[in-house]
């Protein structure tokens, strides 16, 4: 594993030319914001040694590499999940790539299904905490310890200061944020009214099919972490409605404006 991050490391070090110290999770439908990186610098996931590639519609795979109001940025236009039948290690190689880059702050998005009933399709949600439901952790097998400990402390995956700038600079722009807690489940069916019934009586208040494993990641490599949901449907049973992945592509398209200035907003002021 070691060999192949390093691989993958190497050749985009060789077609860049700054270091990045934030990286960008991009989800589903949300990927224009890296099209207004400045000086970019473009990386196709098929490409690069030993990586994935993004199959998912809404997601572009591949790296973008440059500079967002003024940081040094590198984004992620589509990301790897597990229901595509990557194995976790897969998921999570691009995280630990940032790492090995230099990345130090992580903002991570994704288009959820609102639980919390208080919720409606084009909320964001600032994620204060989250439920792993996958039925695995990307820190199984052996330890490399270059990445961190064995046991990493989870008790603050969600950096308490970039949740506060976040929600200072959305009361700025006048954009409506929630906050609340992100249930991560497989897929990619959706859920049943019965479980997302449960999911509210353990306490989340979104549910989507990524996110986690790269969180729990960048949290054990001491990576600062911002993480934010659109809520682009409500979740099975909260609407007499079925749900389907174009819906969640529309609402995506719609929040794009108001989803780029909150991003570039907490980007400016980190």
């Amino acid at each position: 594993m070691i060999q192949k991050i390093n691989q993958a490391v190497d050749y985009i070090k060789r077609k860049i030319d700054i270091k990045p110290d934030t990286g960008l999770i991009l989800g589903s439908g949300l990927g224009v914001l890296a099209e207004e990186i400045e000086n970019s610098i473009y990386i196709k996931y098929e490409d690069i040694p030993n990586f994935p590639v993004s199959t998912v519609e809404g997601h572009a795979g591949q790296f973008v590499i440059g500079n967002l109001e003024e940081k040094k940025v590198i984004a992620m236009q589509g990301r790897f999940h597990y229901y595509e039948g990557y194995s976790i290690k897969e998921v999570i190689l691009p995280i630990r790539v940032f790492y090995k880059l230099g990345v130090k702050n992580l903002i991570v998005t994704n288009a959820a299904g609102g639980i919390n009933r208080n919720f409606k399709p084009g909320n964001f949600m600032i994620i204060k905490d989250h439920i792993n439901l996958l039925g695995e952790n990307p820190l199984i097998g052996e330890n490399l310890k270059e990445f961190g400990p064995r046991f990493p402390d989870m008790s603050e995956v969600y950096n308490k200061d970039l949740i506060k700038l976040a929600e200072e600079v959305a009361l700025e722009y006048k954009i409506k944020t929630k906050k609340g807690v992100y249930v991560a489940l497989s897929g990619p069916s959706y859920e049943t009214p019965a479980e997302i019934r449960h999911l509210r009586s353990i306490g989340a208040d979104a549910v989507g099919m990524s996110t986690v494993p790269e969180t729990i990641t960048a949290n054990q490599m001491g990576i600062n972490i911002l993480g934010i949901s659109c809520i682009t449907n409500m979740a099975a049973g909260v609407l007499p409605k079925p749900l389907n992945h174009k819906e969640v592509m529309e609402i995506a398209e719609q929040v794009k404006p108001k989803f780029s200035k909150l991003i570039k907003g907490v980007l400016k002021k980190m």
